[in-house]
């Protein structure tokens, strides 16, 4: 990847941690999940609120670093009015591109602005920063009626 589109990828990240998509939990959810990353402390707390057909949004609070703050962002502009099998792809596809170490450069079809991430993979320690709220997006969904 050039430098150049590192340091656009970069700012995307910077700007979804400091002004975050979905942040703030929001009552009336069909499943909840608190995720904690013990590697470095960061910890998510996401809901599912579904709608006609699948999940209307998520909503989520957190704290943590830049990287799990920006995730949680971006998922949840991602995953809007879809449906429970469209989810699911966009998860591992999301989780396929985190285990790549950086070989992969993602679907921008499945995965939209969260491919920014991709190469956070390339820094073991850091792709379970940019799992941990869709780690938390599949075990709620996992609890969903």
């Amino acid at each position: 990847m050039s430098s150049g589109l590192d340091g656009l990828y970069q700012e995307v990240i910077m700007d979804h941690s400091r002004r975050p998509h979905g942040h703030g939990l929001k009552d009336g959810a069909a499943a909840e999940s608190h995720q904690i990353n013990p590697t470095c402390g960061d910890e998510i707390t996401l809901r599912v609120h579904a709608g006609e057909g699948g999940i209307a949004s998520i909503s989520w609070e957190g704290h943590g670093c830049a990287i799990s703050q920006a995730s949680a962002s971006l998922l949840s502009d991602l995953i809007v009015d879809l449906d429970e099998a469209a989810v699911r792809e966009r998860i591992a596809a999301f989780r396929e591109l985190m285990r790549s170490r950086g070989e992969l450069e993602g679907d921008d079809e499945l995965l939209g602005d969260a491919i920014v991430l991709g190469g956070v993979s390339r820094n073991v320690a850091r792709d379970k920063c940019a799992m941990l709220a869709w780690v938390a997006l599949e075990d709620a969904l996992q609890r969903v009626p």
